[in-house]
């Protein structure tokens, strides 16, 4: 028995509190249309402050939100680095949200940008910034290419922390990275999201 509900637990069908024994857990993961995602016309809303992905999840007939978006300027780490075109140790801007699905963190979505796309512009600002065609169009940078990688692993004891998930469980998590490039081939933006795997079906629709 002691076995079955580890397994269960790793596979983060159930969850544990202490002193109160094993619950099943609800699970009712969104599906992530990534190829319509900041693509073409946005669904955003600048009244209402939606956004293209909360405008996804509405489509759904879910309630989205986001937390307050904190903003950093730090040395980009390696792999950012590397994604932006710039030199190992080369300061950059962190944009980093927290995105909700009925009340519940669903992903992380970190945006990192170079010093000389972000620094006094709408991206520093510690709020939501609902923009038609994004921010960067509006800035004078439009993205013209996207790059898309994916890699899934363990979580973190940060994202863990961050997504507020089981500590105990032993599902993977999927890194959504979006490099966007300029009309000069340059990369000017690097966004990553971490989205649990139980909670996030990544899905992606092309025609021949």
């Amino acid at each position: 028995m002691r076995q079955s509900v580890l397994k269960l637990k790793n596979w983060g069908l159930v969850t544990s509190r202490q002193g109160k024994g094993v619950y099943l857990r609800d699970i009712d993961p969104i599906e992530w249309h990534v190829h319509a995602f900041e693509r073409g016309t946005r669904r955003v809303d600048p009244a209402r402050g939606v956004d293209d992905w909360k405008a996804s999840i509405e489509e759904l007939g879910r309630v989205p939100s986001q937390d307050t978006p904190k903003v950093t300027v730090e040395r980009a780490p390696d792999d950012i680095a590397e994604w932006l075109a710039l030199e190992p140790g080369t300061f950059a801007v962190a944009r980093r949200r927290l995105r909700r699905v009925d009340g519940v963190p669903f992903q992380t979505a970190d945006s990192w940008f170079p010093m000389d796309i972000a620094m006094n512009s709408q991206l520093m600002e510690e709020r939501d910034v609902t923009m038609a065609g994004g921010i960067l169009k509006n800035i004078g940078h439009p993205q013209v290419r996207r790059r898309h990688i994916l890699r899934a692993w363990l979580p973190t004891d940060e994202e863990t922390k961050r997504l507020e998930l089981d500590p105990d469980a032993t599902n993977p998590i999927i890194r959504h990275v979006i490099v966007g490039y300029g009309a000069d081939g340059k990369p000017i933006r690097c966004m990553v999201t971490i989205a649990p795997g139980d909670r996030n079906v990544l899905i992606y629709d092309f025609e021949e």
